[in-house]
């Protein structure tokens, strides 16, 4: 099965899929690129604008992966403004899930942060810190229960909860590792494909 995995970051959705897919991770900011392609050899990654690059490649793929920047939606956004920083939300989102569920025949996720508003399309579920939007179904998933507070945990707890080693010379590590799926999360997710094959939604 040929995967696209947008805004691959360092890849915590994609960390327990394995290797016998054909994997295309896009994601543009070089050194996060070095550190996917240090986790997962096998991949083909990508740097490029994984907005542009879905419109230009989404028939080439099987299933599709797209976890577009999620700051401008995020809570944290309120925060800034008593700082007197304003940010307009980043609709991109919206976009990539309206033009999936449009013109693209095989199966798909969008992934993104739970919003400081009312989401503008309903989601398929919520699971952990995460909304997803789908064209298949997504079973309930009660993740276990975290030992810590993702917003304030250390890189090495968020590496320890993750499983992901990253290289000692990362940079922004914590912030890499509170950026990424969870991997069992990621896992779910992926695999709910399988139950779902012939009843895609409409």
């Amino acid at each position: 099965m040929k995967i696209i995995n947008l805004y691959a970051g360092i890849g915590g959705n994609r960390k327990l899929w394995g290797d016998e897919h054909d994997i295309t991770a896009v994601e543009n900011v070089d050194y996060i690129a070095d550190v996917y392609r240090k986790l997962y050899p096998k991949d083909t990654v990508i740097e490029a604008d994984a907005h542009a690059y879905l419109l230009q490649h989404f028939t080439e793929y099987d299933f599709i992966w797209s976890s577009p920047p999620c700051p401008t939606h995020s809570r944290t956004s309120t925060s800034l403004s008593g700082w007197g920083i304003h940010r307009y939300p980043d609709m991109a989102l919206y976009q990539e899930i309206i033009f999936l569920k449009h013109f693209y025949k095989g199966l798909w996720i969008v992934e993104n942060v739970i919003p400081y508003y009312e989401t503008l399309i309903k989601p398929t579920i919520e699971l952990d810190r995460h909304l997803f939007w789908s064209n298949f179904t997504i079973p309930i998933f009660v993740t276990p229960k975290r030992s810590h507070d993702v917003s304030r945990a250390t890189k090495e707890v968020l590496a320890t909860s993750h499983g992901i080693e990253l290289p000692e010379d990362t940079k922004d590590q914590r912030k890499l590792l509170r950026n990424a799926v969870r991997p069992d999360v990621g896992l779910h997710v992926f695999n709910a494909r399988e139950y779902n094959k012939q009843e895609i939604l409409l």
